[in-house]
């Protein structure tokens, strides 16, 4: 069975890596490129850590800043990841969302200690800002990428799919779901998802998928990819086949 995966090129690898190590073959087609945002800066001044509500987000970050002293406190395993492999030892991960990492950061920081660095990208999902400053923390946030949506299905994957060479789609944000969505719809492809079991992170991306006729479509039980593949296992387990 082959699987595809639409995650940005740099966060595909591990969950390419898992879904190999189940006997899948993959498929990667990224359909977000990430980009840094000209004349970026880190503004570290006066910071007494830094909020990360994304991989891309501690990667520009540590590409731009060379410190690693401050603490990090991430929304979820994937993005505290990038951040030890970037070199920060001090991580706390939150929950797989935002209200999750609003609610750690509550929990384990003074508001009085200094301003928290938010390194973000031009689209965020929620306000984090909004809900920290209203209970008297300062977040500064820093835009340090941009997300550019591809405009096109490779003709790799169209070819796949008019094949029906895929049997698994996994989507990671509804961002990323859109723009599947959207494009099959433009190549002609969205008859030829009927045989393809879809895997949305959350409610939300799992939302931008459901007016595709996807032979079945799965959410995992958290936001988090552990809980997306426990998904996946959970069918394998059961005997899925194409």
């Amino acid at each position: 069975m082959r699987a595809l995966v639409t995650r940005p090129k740099d966060d595909s690898e591990g969950v390419a890596r898992a879904l190999a190590e189940r006997g899948l073959e993959v498929m990667v087609e990224p359909l977000l490129d990430i980009e840094p945002v000209a004349g970026a800066v880190v503004e570290i001044h006066g910071a007494q850590g830094i909020l990360v509500t994304s991989a891309n987000g501690i990667r520009a970050l540590a590409r731009l800043h060379p410190g690693r002293d401050l603490p990090i406190w991430a929304v979820g395993d994937a993005s505290g990841r990038a951040a030890r492999e970037m070199g920060f030892s001090r991580v706390e991960c939150a929950g797989g969302d935002v209200d999750s990492l609003a609610a750690l950061v509550q929990a384990r920081v003074d508001p009085k200690a200094g301003a928290l660095l938010h390194a973000a990208g031009t689209v965020t999902a929620g306000d984090l800002s909004g809900w920290l400053s209203a209970k008297g923390f300062e977040v500064r946030r820093q835009v340090l990428y941009q997300a550019v949506p591809a405009t096109r299905l490779s003709a790799a994957l169209c070819d796949t799919l008019r094949a029906g060479g895929l049997h698994l789609a996994l989507f990671f944000s509804p961002r990323t779901a859109r723009t599947f969505a959207t494009l099959a719809i433009e190549a002609g492809v969205q008859g030829s998802l009927g045989a393809i079991a879809a895997y949305g992170l959350s409610a939300n991306v799992s939302a931008e998928l459901s007016p595709l006729p996807w032979r079945v479509l799965r959410q995992a039980a958290e936001p988090s990819q552990a809980a997306l593949l426990a998904a996946i296992d959970d069918d394998l387990n059961r005997g899925f086949s194409p």
